[in-house]
């Protein structure tokens, strides 16, 4: 049996239960919640989600710091954030849970799945006319690990897929758009809106009113939709409201949101338009996530390089 590495993990994660993943990591590296002291020279990674500000600004032998979700907004949210390597996680089990989210939403709202529930309660027999696939266009903001595979699972289910993101970008079989200038064109042929940004500066709070008027309304479908499974100060919540009651959007699906739980007095929660998941779309399953992250930290050890960095400039 070989001795564990002599740099420890800080773990330090808020909203999760820390057990399960103190747990894995703990099987190959020494792991703790506090770090001794505000200078433990012992900690060598930190595995975080949202944090104690400032935690890490004073261990002097940080070499890198782990997210335990796909966002990083919360790391430079703390004024204190230390100047080494962030890993964004990627895993195969997190991308394939969005791409089902995504799917199971898209599909819900093309085949008219509130129309039916609706149906149901008052006991109604009527099939309402239906629009193939390839008579509906989805929209993606953010073509990164999450959307590129949401994108090629919904073109494989035979959607028009469009995508937008923040700077040009090439993907086999999305009609794509870019920057300020092709946004307003993407929205303009945009049935379903699939929103998978990352948050920085420059995208919260772009879901508003205004973007969502843009939509293609006349459509196949009956109206405009929107799907927000990336984070939730991307949108206002008040403008999703508004636009769903004067008739802008027909229905939305939100598991993200300004206000995380969503307060109850929420109008969200009882909108006839609207489906609420809790952040629910694709979860951090520690079984899947500790081990990569450990093989990142022995490779590092070894002098190879990190995989999955963010890019402290973009914000993501």
């Amino acid at each position: 049996m070989t001795d564990k590495p002599k740099g420890r993990i800080l773990l330090s994660i808020t909203g999760f239960n820390p057990r399960r993943w103190h747990e894995l990591l703990s099987a190959r590296r020494d792991v703790v919640l506090e770090p001794d002291g505000p200078a433990d020279p012992s900690i060598e990674y930190a595995v975080v989600w949202k944090q104690r500000p400032n935690l890490l600004a004073t261990l002097p032998n940080l070499k890198a710091i782990f997210s335990i979700g796909a966002g990083v907004d919360h790391l430079f949210a703390d004024p204190g954030l230390p100047d080494v390597p962030i890993v964004r996680v990627v895993a195969e089990n997190l991308t394939q849970y969005m791409v089902e989210y995504v799917c199971w939403r898209v599909l819900d709202h093309h085949r008219q799945g509130a129309l039916y529930r609706a149906q149901q309660k008052r006991k109604v027999w009527h099939e309402p006319p239906q629009a193939p696939a390839d008579q509906v266009s989805v929209g993606i903001m953010g073509l990164g690990q999450l959307g590129g595979a949401a994108a090629n699972a919904l073109i494989a289910l035979g959607y028009r897929v469009n995508g937008w993101t923040r700077t040009p970008k090439t993907v086999d079989g999305v009609t794509t758009f870019s920057g300020n200038d092709g946004l307003s064109d993407f929205l303009a042929a945009t049935d379903i809106l699939v929103v998978l940004l990352p948050l920085t500066p420059g995208t919260t709070g772009i879901v508003d009113y205004a973007l969502l008027s843009k939509l293609r309304r006349d459509n196949a479908i009956g109206g405009a939709v929107l799907i927000n499974a990336g984070r939730g100060k991307l949108q206002k919540d008040a403008d999703i409201v508004r636009a769903l009651d004067d008739g802008m959007l027909k229905e939305a699906s939100l598991d993200v949101f300004e206000t995380e739980p969503l307060p109850r007095t929420s109008a969200i929660w009882t909108h006839p338009k609207v489906f609420v998941t809790p952040h629910a779309a694709a979860t951090s399953d520690p079984a899947h996530l500790a081990p990569p992250m450990l093989d990142q930290m022995d490779a590092f050890d070894r002098g190879e390089p990190l995989r999955n960095l963010v890019d402290r400039k973009a914000g993501y």
